[in-house]
């Protein structure tokens, strides 16, 4: 494979790639707002977003594992090939967090909420900026767009503290609650597991545009 046809080969992942982070985010932020406005038909639409989703994962790992066997490139391009493998598994579970809380607002759907979800939509919100600022440190090779995202990954952990406590208080009280505590639950923790892997992300990036491997704690 001659060097025009590599880059362009890459130039191409690297497009759908962001395609993928676009797709992912879209499906996580619908999802959160079916869950809070009880919005039946925007969570199936989450549902049904599901299998582009899963095709950008096929497709883009395929074709960065094609680069890799045919061209065996080195340094940046090398590190930009493993960034792009590892971003692809991350955002295939951002965009199933986004089908796993879809799947709870469908189940709320029929029961009014028992608490103001004030919380989980500030959850969600710093999230959202955390995998969007990831992806935009990909993008423009630009580590300060995540110079603070263990900081805020750190909110994201203490809000998911606060919701657990809340309603374990709440179900302990009134056994009423149980089920849509469990639900606030489990999407507060979907919301804290999508932090981490923004985390992950962000170590990717940082790898590819130094050289080194950072934890994000």
């Amino acid at each position: 494979m001659s060097k025009e046809k590599f880059q362009k080969g890459l130039d191409g992942i690297i497009e759908d790639i962001q395609k993928m982070g676009a797709h992912a985010l879209d499906m996580l932020t619908d999802a959160v707002k079916a869950f809070k406005e009880q919005d039946v038909a925007l969570a199936e639409s989450v549902y049904a977003r599901k299998e582009r989703l899963d095709f950008l994962d096929r497709d883009i790992e395929e074709r960065a594992l094609r680069l890799l066997t045919l061209h065996q490139p080195m340094a940046g391009d090398l590190r930009t090939i493993a960034t792009i493998l590892k971003m692809d598994t991350y955002l295939n579970r951002i965009g199933r967090y986004g089908k796993a809380i879809a799947k709870d607002a469908i189940a709320m759907a029929d029961r009014p909420h028992v608490a103001k979800l004030v919380l989980i939509p500030r959850q969600a919100k710093l999230v959202r900026g955390m995998i969007e600022d990831a992806l935009r440190s990909f993008t423009e090779n630009d580590l300060s767009y995540i110079e603070d995202i263990a900081d805020r990954d750190d909110e994201v952990d203490a809000i998911w503290d606060s919701v657990f406590r809340e309603s374990i208080t709440y179900m302990m009280e009134d056994a009423k609650t149980i089920t849509p505590f469990t639900h606030y639950l489990m999407v507060s923790r979907h919301l804290e597991r999508c932090g981490d892997h923004a985390c992950k992300i962000a170590e990717k990036v940082h790898y590819k545009v130094t050289g080194e491997h950072i934890e994000i704690k």
